[in-house]
């Protein structure tokens, strides 16, 4: 608890040295932007009835634009605020078209407008950075000034008494004063200096539109790889072992005999070159395409086929000479029924998992049933609060079951939470999802693009989404995301 107070105070009377610099700073740049921008809409009114007033108007929005990335420039570098940098002025070919490019940009004009109010802001950021420790040390020393400018016995007086308690608040009121300009000179730059809203917004959705693109081709490729490497090769094993199954019903008699136009060897299908090669196109006497030794899969012991010049052995129940006949071996067969039947099983397993990650069957019926089913497969306790007064867009509620699915998994892996909770609503055109853990906290969104918490922010943020995370160390976290119900 004491260490609480003492860490609450500390980041009270803390300040940033960066906000400090743009205090001090910006008195003198108030100043001249100031000056600047009175001087250009000054004469630019005056010129504006001759031929002068255009061009002159012109250079002076160029030079403004310059004068705003400076700003930009000095706001991102001191106070921790990076403003994005708008979109550079397109170079139509002519003088008068370039002319017309200029005069209507919208990022100059603004920049002319940021200078204005850099005045008074400049001026009372330089009062909290100097004014205010002067004014600090004249309070808590006035018993001493006083003296030395009068010199002579004097009695103690109450402001002799209330200096040193004054002067202290006031020192301890300056990190506030700059914090909250600071404050103020963010919001302002973020509001003139960067792009307009129209241009924020072809960003975003240029941005959005980059990150559907190469999910998409993610998704793509890994389900490519999922049916190639997995459920193809599963039923390539399937075939492989029913053909064997077949070989093995087709068996008249014992494989000793051998039908005629054969060269002892062993036997063969007709079509084949005596090199032991089934009808399946597999070599009977190595291993098969699914990895399995159809050695091994013969009951007896023997090889279901064999290389010219080899001898066959016949097995258990199998008559060793010609002029003895027997039926297929049912023990094999069994076992390659069997076999089958388990590949079978995880061929229609795989394509189940491989759609389920298309698109969830659970979401035929919405979100809530879908996310109640989700949870059910947590290894932490989850408790669902879903508050679904209306359906949003199929596309979003994709993006909030696969949100929620990924959440419950990060939860899992990593918070060490004993309990966990899960809400979601959708009221008045917006979905709401909130995950809460009473884990280890300290989540963050990192700076990895297309991994873990940022890689969820922006594939949220291709649906018009917000991702908020609120994890300090010790916990507990919350996690929220936040889209609207149609795009």
């Amino acid at each position: 608890m004491v260490r609480r107070v003492v860490t609450r105070w500390r980041r009270g009377l803390s300040v940033r040295g960066g906000e400090l610099a743009f205090a001090v700073l910006g008195l003198p740049l108030g100043v001249l932007g100031a000056v600047y921008a009175v001087a250009v809409l000054y004469a630019g009114a005056l010129l504006s009835l001759t031929v002068l007033g255009l061009p002159f108007v012109a250079a002076a929005l160029v030079g403004a634009r310059g004068i705003g990335g400076l700003h930009r420039r000095l706001v991102g570098r001191l106070l921790g605020e990076p403003v994005t940098a708008p979109p550079p002025l397109p170079r139509p070919s002519g003088v008068l078209a370039r002319g017309r490019v200029v005069l209507a940009d919208p990022v100059a004009w603004r920049a002319l407008l940021y200078l204005l109010p850099r005045l008074p802001l400049g001026l009372l950021g330089f009062l909290a950075a100097v004014g205010l420790p002067l004014s600090a040390v004249w309070l808590a020393g006035f018993p001493l000034w006083v003296r030395l400018l009068e010199p002579g016995p004097r009695p103690v007086d109450w402001p002799d008494v209330a200096g040193l308690p004054a002067g202290l608040a006031v020192l301890a009121a300056v990190p506030a004063a700059l914090r909250g300009l600071s404050r103020a000179n963010r919001a302002l730059a973020r509001g003139l200096l960067g792009p307009v809203r129209s241009q924020r917004r072809v960003r975003e959705l240029e941005n959005a539109r980059a990150t559907l693109l190469a999910e998409s081709t993610d998704r793509l490729r890994r389900l490519e790889r999922d049916l190639h490497d997995g459920t193809q090769a599963q039923l390539v094993a399937l075939a492989i072992t029913l053909s064997l199954a077949d070989d093995v019903l087709g068996e008249p008699d014992g494989s000793g005999t051998h039908e005629p136009g054969t060269d002892g060897s062993g036997t063969h299908e007709p079509g084949t070159d005596g090199s032991g090669t089934d009808r399946a196109g597999t070599d009977r006497a190595g291993t098969d395409r699914a990895g399995t030794d159809r050695a091994g899969t013969d009951g007896s012991g023997t090889d279901g086929g064999h290389a010219p010049g080899r001898a066959h052995t016949s097995g258990p129940g199998r008559a060793g000479g010609p002029g003895h006949e027997s039926g297929p071996d049912l023990g094999r067969l069994r076992a390659l029924v069997d076999r089958a039947r388990g590949q079978t099983d995880a061929t229609i397993a795989g394509l189940r998992r491989l759609t389920r990650g298309i698109h969830p069957v659970a979401l035929d019926a919405g979100l809530a049933e879908a996310l109640p089913t989700l949870t059910a497969t947590s290894p932490v306790p989850v408790t669902v609060r879903l508050d679904l007064r209306e359906r949003p867009q199929e596309v979003i509620e994709r993006a909030v079951y696969f949100c929620a699915a990924e959440l419950l998994t990060n939860l899992a892996k990593h918070s060490g939470a004993r309990t966990a909770e899960l809400s979601a609503s959708a009221v008045g055109g917006r979905v709401r999802l909130t995950v809460r853990d009473d884990g280890r906290g300290g989540a963050a969104i990192g700076h990895g693009a297309g991994t873990g918490l940022a890689g969820l922010a922006e594939r949220l943020a291709a649906v018009d989404g917000v991702l908020r995370v609120d994890s300090p160390p010790g916990g507990p976290t919350v996690v929220s995301a936040e889209l609207p119900s149609r795009l």
